[in-house]
């Protein structure tokens, strides 16, 4: 049953491979297409933020002032602060890890027994075939086992990214914060790099000249990767990739 259900997992792999090959083949000499722009909103899968909420103030204005109980500043300045604004984020990502493990355990074990009379004449000092079984001429058994394991890892890793975005503005949370996103695609040589900023900010930490930094967006997902030429021949191939996924060790 095993078998059939492995063979049957590489016939499959083997038609979509052969699909997505013969994709790649209508593509030969040509550069990787740029997905059209679209509304984020729209797109399959998008679901609108739900955060915590604190309770609603209706906004209103006290006699003879110009301010009302909402309002942010006296004087109205750029930055984003509803549904379509753009701002920039500017990604500063410097991260490194060092981590070693080693690992070692053993086991061990030894246990004797007398075993008299028929039993013992029936062993006679051959152990019945038994691994790790030793029996004596008078019938005394004694048995041995052990177990030792040994494992070491490490991981040494280094990112450093440092670069600006533009993110539109596609929600207006009920205590005045904002939810962003934005995508940036440039293609060189035949190769794109995506780049892609989602969060929640505060209205309060964009700065004057509407920029904000990642470090000040909360729930960030921030994705950099590429497709092209140059990405797939990183890639190890589809074969390879089945093995890894049937055979893991």
């Amino acid at each position: 049953m095993t078998t059939l259900k492995i063979a049957a997992t590489l016939a499959l792999c083997t038609l979509l491979a052969g699909c997505s090959t013969f994709d790649r083949l209508k593509t030969v000499g040509e550069a990787p297409k740029l997905t059209a722009i679209q509304d984020p909103t729209a797109q399959p899968g998008y679901r609108p933020v739900n955060m915590p909420m604190p309770e609603v103030v209706v906004a209103s204005y006290q006699p003879n002032s110009l301010f009302s109980n909402d309002a942010r500043g006296f004087f109205k300045d750029q930055r984003a602060h509803k549904i379509g604004d753009i701002l920039t984020v500017l990604v500063t990502i410097d991260d490194s890890a060092q981590i070693s493990n080693t690992t070692a355990r053993q086991r061990s074990s030894t246990n004797e027994a007398g075993v008299g009379g028929v039993l013992g004449s029936i062993f006679g000092g051959t152990g019945g075939g038994v691994p790790g079984l030793d029996v004596s001429a008078d019938g005394s058994i004694s048995t041995k086992s052990g177990m030792g394991d040994n494992g070491s890892g490490s991981v040494n890793r280094k990112e450093t990214l440092e670069t600006q975005v533009a993110a539109v503005v596609t929600q207006v949370l009920p205590n005045g914060n904002l939810v962003i996103e934005g995508r940036q695609e440039v293609r060189v040589n035949f190769e794109v790099r995506d780049l892609i900023v989602a969060g929640i900010v505060r209205p309060e930490d964009i700065h004057a000249d509407n920029t904000i930094p990642s470090s000040k967006i909360a729930e960030a997902r921030i994705a950099y990767g590429g497709r092209g030429q140059i990405t797939d021949v990183q890639q190890p191939r589809y074969g390879q990739q089945i093995a890894d996924a049937i055979l893991p060790f």
